[in-house]
C-alpha cells in the first residue's frame, strides 16, 4: 500500500513495517538538544509507535523503513547488520567518474560527527565498500563550476556517511556537500537556485519482509530539486 501520510509519501504500510519517501532537510530521530521535531515523531502521530531500522542523513532523500513491532525491529536489525538488504542510491557528483569503481576505503570517526577514510593501522577504522557506476556525464558548464555527473552508488556496507566519504575520497564529491566537498549551493545559468542540499537519493531498497520473508522492493522517485538540476545540466 502506498500514498500520502501527513505530507510524507508512504511507499508501503502493513502491520510489520512502514516505508516512506523521506524529504530533504529532516532528521530521522530526535537530536541531542533543540526542539526540532523528527520525522519519526511526526509519523508516529499518525501511524503509532515506530522503531528506527536505519537512517538517512538530513539532506538525503528517498526510501526509509521503520518497524511497527518490536519483533519486526529485531528481524530487520539483524538483516541490516548482516548486510542483506540491497540499496541503490543516485547522486549528482563533481567531475567525471569512471564507468565503474569499487571504493573500499575503511572509514573512521572524525571530529564534530564527521567521518574520514581510516589511516593505516587505525583501530577505529571499519571496512566499507561502495560500488559506483556512471549513469550520465554532463558537459562542463561554467555556471555549474565545471563537469558534473549522475552516478548510482551501491553500498555493500552501512557505515555512517559512507557514500559521501567514499565519493570525496575518490575525487568526485557530491555537487554540494558542506561536510565533504563543495559548500555552496548549485545555481543555474540564470542564477536560479537548483540545489541547496546534498544531492543524494535513496532510490531503491530490496529486503525480505520481516513477517513473511517474502521479497519486498521499495522505490522512491527522484525528488524535484535533483530532477530540475539534471534537466538544467542537460539543457546547458
Amino acid at each position: 500500500m502506498s500514498g500520502e501520510g501527513g505530507g510524507i509519501r508512504v511507499l508501503h504500510s502493513d502491520a510489520a513495517l512502514l516505508a516512506v519517501d523521506k524529504p530533504a532537510g529532516r532528521i530521522v530521530i530526535p537530536g541531542r538538544g533543540g526542539d526540532e521535531r523528527s520525522l519519526r515523531e511526526e509519523l508516529e502521530a499518525e501511524h503509532g509507535r515506530l522503531w528506527v531500522v536505519h537512517r538517512l542523513d538530513r539532506g538525503t532523500t528517498g526510501v526509509l523503513v521503520f518497524a511497527r513491532t518490536a519483533e519486526a525491529h529485531r528481524t530487520l536489525n539483524l538483516a541490516f547488520d548482516r548486510g542483506e538488504p540491497r540499496k541503490r542510491y543516485v547522486a549528482l557528483v563533481r567531475g567525471t567518474p569512471p564507468e565503474e569503481a569499487r571504493l573500499d576505503a575503511a572509514i573512521a570517526p572524525a571530529r564534530r560527527g564527521r567521518m574520514r577514510p581510516a589511516r593505516p593501522g587505525d583501530a577505529r577504522g571499519k571496512a566499507a565498500l561502495t560500488v559506483v557506476r556512471l549513469l550520465e556525464a554532463f558537459p562542463p558548464r561554467p555556471w555549474a563550476g565545471g563537469a558534473l555527473a549522475l552516478v548510482e552508488a551501491l553500498p555493500e556496507t552501512g557505515r555512517t556517511h559512507q557514500i559521501r566519504v567514499h565519493l570525496m575520497h575518490a575525487g568526485f564529491p557530491l555537487a554540494m556537500d558542506p561536510d565533504y566537498g563543495d559548500e555552496g549551493p548549485l545555481l543555474g545559468p540564470d542564477a536560479r537556485l537548483l540545489l541547496a542540499r546534498t544531492p543524494l537519493h535513496a532510490a531503491r531498497l530490496e529486503l525480505r519482509h520481516p513477517a513473511t520473508g517474502a521479497p519486498l522492493v521499495l522505490e522512491a522517485p527522484l525528488p524535484d530539486d535533483m530532477a530540475g538540476a539534471i534537466a538544467a545540466l542537460r539543457a546547458g
